[in-house]
């Protein structure tokens, strides 16, 4: 899927991986993380992970995802979509919850930087 609606930013060409529902394995993990560094290779600056079919996610799921955002590393933006309430605990739990896209409670949205304002004192 390459971007380009109203709003986009013309140089980002953002792709989509899926991650197959249950029943994942060492090989599924090798193979979407090849896929997924194949996706940068081909141009894409920024890919979402749809896990709408991890109708049951456990820590497998969140070890593939893990393994993932290892791959994308220093290659472009990588966010996950579709993800369920308990897939979302799971990855809060172990410290991944910024795959989400979403900042963390009382923290600004990733690149959002806050006001200051010119009579404020240093910290």
């Amino acid at each position: 899927m390459s971007s380009g609606g109203p709003g986009s930013h013309p140089l980002v060409e953002t792709r989509r991986l899926v991650l197959p529902g249950p029943g994942r394995t060492a090989h599924d993990t090798a193979r979407l993380c090849a896929r997924l560094a194949r996706l940068y290779e081909g141009g894409a600056t920024a890919v979402e992970c749809d896990v709408g079919a991890v109708t049951a996610p456990d820590l497998a799921a969140v070890e593939v995802l893990a393994r993932l955002r290892l791959t994308a590393r220093g290659r472009g933006r990588f966010t996950v979509t579709g993800a369920g309430p308990v897939l979302r605990a799971l990855l809060d739990l172990v410290g991944l919850v910024e795959l989400l896209g979403e900042s963390e409670e009382g923290e600004p949205a990733g690149g959002v930087q806050e006001g200051v304002e010119p009579d404020d004192p240093a910290v």
